[in-house]
């Protein structure tokens, strides 16, 4: 089956975190699954999202607040996991379509909380590391997404480390390096 090249589905992720080791019985999990779709046709970003997770396996600590913003009230009044994933099939047509995150991270806290939770897993089988294809349309070292924001200029939108905004961001990214080099970079043939 070939994939839909219409859309790149943007995804970022925030898990439960701690400074330092979690908790004895608890373990790092999905609190938020940020979402929107790049236009590989004309750049433009759209359908922007943030889907709350309620952790099952982990609680929020102050350092996960001070960093994500987000408290325990309000992923305890998330959606559960399984119901984030049929969200991305459902509404983003992700088993369909090439997604990109950036980094690896998203992609393999996916691959692990779906195994451990026995949820399919709500993508297609082509992931694009957009940290890594960002060092390779500007030939520089991989620099953090606050980085290659200031690095093109475009001003940071939202909240850093809230799933959504840097989803957003991310595409904002990824827009800009498919106006610099084309939708080759996704491996797209240009229309």
């Amino acid at each position: 089956m070939e994939l839909k090249t219409d859309y790149l589905v943007v995804v970022d992720l925030e898990a439960s975190c701690w400074l330092g080791h979690p908790p004895p019985g608890e373990q790092n999990e999905i609190i938020e699954v940020g979402v929107c779709l790049l236009s590989l046709d004309t750049g433009a970003v759209s359908h922007k999202q943030s889907l709350l997770v309620k952790p099952t396996r982990s609680k929020i600590s102050e350092f996960c607040t001070e960093l994500t913003t987000l408290t325990q009230e309000q992923v305890d009044a998330g959606m559960p996991f399984s119901q984030a994933c049929d969200i991305l099939r459902t509404e983003y047509d992700t088993p369909n379509r090439l997604w990109a995150s950036w980094g690896n991270y998203d992609k393999n806290m996916f691959i692990s909380q779906c195994a451990s939770f026995g949820v399919p897993y709500p993508f297609g089988p082509k992931h694009f590391n957009l940290k890594k294809i960002y060092a390779k349309v500007y030939n520089s070292r991989p620099p953090g997404m606050t980085g290659a924001l200031e690095q093109l200029n475009i001003p940071l939108t939202g909240t850093h480390h809230r799933g959504g905004d840097d989803a957003y961001n991310i595409a904002l990214i990824s827009a800009a390096m498919l106006n610099a080099r084309g939708s080759s970079i996704f491996g797209v043939k240009p229309a």
